[in-house]
């Protein structure tokens, strides 16, 4: 499905600073931020739904019960297979043949988080304190209330912005998230959204999106939170998962 890309005054499009960067994109800045007026448009109120199942995620973790892990992973889960789904195959790919590579690796991280999570019950989210506790709170707190607000610092204008429920605000989302799940959970579960976050940094820099600078940040400390925690030697009995003490 080809979506016409939208012509959008230049008042309301924030130029790229580093145009000395040479890694080659087959769209310009223009195209890239009127996808994201496109998507925004197209799929209001979405961006409301998408906030409150955030939000949601935060408040069960904080006040747990027995199903949390299972629905938290799921809120991932729904995350993931939307941006896989309505932006990159839907509205991406419009600018970037790339964007069917990118919706592959979406729609693995979200099935993969149905399996892990929701089915064999395997990622026990819960509050712990500590400093892992707290830069997920950090990471949170970034990606749904100081993402936009830079956005709007840095020039950019609604609808021509990336809101929360795309790709770079989700994934420091999950990352947030993540970094609450207590061990031991399976690190293959930071596969994606670590790829994502390497593959996405590069918009703050080629394509003007600089509070994208987070999904660097996030990027490095997943990976470190990935590395520095053990894995389940072998896979928990199906429903034992939330069981686990960290």
């Amino acid at each position: 499905m080809r979506i016409p890309v939208l012509a959008l005054d230049e008042a309301v499009i924030f130029k790229p600073a580093l145009k000395r960067c040479t890694m080659k994109i087959p769209f310009t800045t223009e195209q890239f931020f009127a996808v994201f007026a496109q998507y925004n448009l197209a799929v209001w109120p979405m961006q409301v739904v998408l906030n409150l199942a955030a939000l949601g995620a935060v408040v069960l973790l904080l006040r747990p019960r027995p199903w949390t892990s299972r629905v938290i992973a799921g809120i991932l889960s729904i995350f993931w297979l939307w941006m896989a789904v309505v932006y990159h195959f839907i509205f991406f790919t419009a600018i970037n043949p790339a964007a069917w590579l990118f919706g592959i690796l979406f729609l693995a991280g979200g099935l993969w988080f149905v399996w892990t999570g929701v089915i064999r019950d395997q990622i026990p989210f819960r509050f712990q304190g500590g400093i892992r506790s707290w830069a997920g709170g950090l990471l949170i707190v970034f990606a749904l209330i100081v993402y936009p607000l830079l956005g709007q610092v840095f020039g950019h204008r609604y609808p021509a912005v990336p809101t929360f429920g795309l790709p770079c605000p989700t994934t420091i989302f999950t990352i947030g998230l993540l970094l609450f799940a207590a061990a031991p959970r399976p690190r293959s579960v930071f596969a994606g959204p670590l790829i994502w976050a390497a593959v996405g940094s590069f918009a703050a820099f080629q394509l003007g999106v600089f509070q994208d600078l987070g999904l660097l940040v996030a990027g490095l400390v997943g990976l470190a939170a990935a590395i520095a925690a053990p894995s389940p030697a072998h896979p928990y009995p199906q429903g034992k998962g939330t069981q686990v003490q960290g």
